[in-house]
């Protein structure tokens, strides 16, 4: 029978560096740490303007990262989040009313920009509050609805208050499935992380494509009435025609 070969101690030695960084850096985002509470407001509040920020992402980490804990200051952790992601989408709608000009410039003024616009306004005009809740969970969604809610001048009131759901919700929702990954995962947080990010990737990908299945039955819908009413009236072309006659 052959024996296990032994790891070469050079190599269980940095493994076991490597697991103790990690586990430090997990142990650096704690409730007690002033740091865990700066990402979740700052980055929350910033990746509406700089959609690069991994937002859901931070919050996630927290999430696994006090995934051992009971402690109340838990709930502060996630009130900054949510405060964090109201400030950036109201960050949004003022940059959109107050720079106009520059904001169309910076972020609509491509082919993909000018689509991004002509979608937030089509879906506004259509399902107005909703959608600025769910564009939260739409992959590049929260910018461009943010921003042209400010371009369309959206009233003020009604978008803080869609704005205020969404953030208490998307900050439940990233926190706790991320403390989700981290109980399953107690003695390994970084497989906890990898679980609750492709979660969110799944959820994310889900809420998308129902979002462009019912885009696409919209569309249809709306061709096929196109179709009916161009029959009609050639049909009452042709009444008129032969009564004329």
């Amino acid at each position: 029978m052959r024996q296990p070969v032994p790891r070469a101690p050079a190599r269980a030695a940095v493994e076991a560096r490597a697991a103790a960084a990690a586990m430090s850096a997990f142990a650096s985002l704690q409730v007690d740490s002033a740091l865990s509470y700066l990402i979740a407001f700052v980055i929350p509040a910033l990746d509406a303007i700089f959609p690069v920020l991994p937002s859901e992402s931070a919050i996630i980490a927290l999430g696994v990262a006090t995934a051992g804990t009971v402690d109340p200051r838990i709930a502060l952790l996630v009130g900054c989040a949510a405060v964090g992601a109201f400030v950036g989408d109201n960050l949004g709608y003022l940059l959109g009313r107050r720079f106009g000009p520059a904001v169309q410039r910076r972020f609509f003024a491509t082919p993909k920009g000018e689509r991004a616009r002509a979608w937030a306004e089509r879906s506004l005009d259509r399902f107005g509050l909703p959608l600025i809740i769910v564009c939260r969970f739409i992959p590049g969604g929260r910018t461009a609805v943010t921003l042209t809610c400010g371009l369309t001048g959206y009233p003020r009131r009604r978008f803080a208050a869609a704005t205020a759901v969404a953030a208490v919700t998307w900050a439940l929702y990233a926190f706790f499935i991320g403390r989700l990954g981290g109980q399953a995962f107690e003695d390994n947080p970084w497989a906890g992380l990898v679980i609750a990010f492709g979660a969110s990737i799944a959820i994310s990908a889900l809420i998308e494509g129902v979002r462009r299945l019912l885009a696409g039955r919209r569309r249809r819908a709306s061709a096929g009435n196109a179709v009916s009413a161009d029959y009609s009236n050639g049909a009452g072309d042709g009444d008129t025609r032969v009564r004329s006659r």
